[in-house]
């Protein structure tokens, strides 16, 4: 990995962290427990700039848009919505 890559990978990341700082209140908590779920056992590939964090960023700003509660979006066991996300992939944990 280049010194560029890095650079690249960082400015990806701040951008990722200011979208999911526009979001209400809620739906970033429930974000960020998302997000602390996925990095314990979630899916290899999510440490190679995988898009699945950008897509939940993506779903949750369109349920906020649509004036959804984010558990409208995700149901009320956010735990078996992470499950479901990462179902087909290679994680830590199996």
């Amino acid at each position: 990995m280049s010194i560029q890559d890095i650079m690249n990978g960082k400015k990806e990341w701040r951008a990722h962290v200011a979208r999911v700082k526009g979001l209400p209140q809620d739906y970033r908590i429930v974000y960020k427990e998302i997000q602390n779920y996925l990095f314990k056992v979630g899916p290899v590939e999510l440490t190679d700039g995988s898009s699945l964090l950008s897509g939940i960023v993506d779903l949750f700003e369109e349920g906020a848009n649509m004036g959804r509660g984010v558990l409208e979006v995700t149901g009320t066991d956010v735990a078996a919505f992470c499950d479901d996300l990462i179902k087909n992939s290679k994680t830590y944990k199996s």
